[in-house]
């Protein structure tokens, strides 16, 4: 029904900034929330940031000041701007959204993912 289709991982050196972003297609109006999370090798995958419709946004502490979610509705699009990028951060970014119904908690659609890498 929702394919989420993530683009902008690569490899960056410490200190420096890369933007993620995410785009939705198919049933648009199922969606709620849209996000990203993150895996690492050998870690559980956590959330990095969401944010609503509306613009209300969720942050994990380990990226509050760093990241920016951002999205454009006209465009079903959600973007993650990175800055001061560490080693902690290379992960496997995936765009993630939540569904409007009640029967659907949680994430109920997942992207592919898109790697990023921070060198020291």
């Amino acid at each position: 029904q929702v394919e989420l289709v993530e683009s902008g991982g690569g490899l960056v050196q410490r200190g420096g900034s890369l933007r993620l972003s995410c785009t939705a297609s198919g049933r648009i109006s199922s969606i709620n929330a849209l996000g990203w999370h993150r895996q690492a090798p050998g870690k559980q995958r956590e959330l990095v940031a969401d944010i609503t419709r509306s613009g209300r946004t969720n942050y994990a502490d380990s990226v509050k000041g760093r990241f920016t979610i951002s999205r454009d509705n006209a465009k079903n699009t959600v973007y993650l701007q990175m800055n001061s990028l560490n080693p902690e951060d290379t992960a496997v970014y995936y765009c993630a959204a939540k569904s409007v119904s009640m029967f659907r908690p949680g994430v109920a659609y997942w992207g592919q993912g898109t790697q990023v890498t921070v060198s020291s």
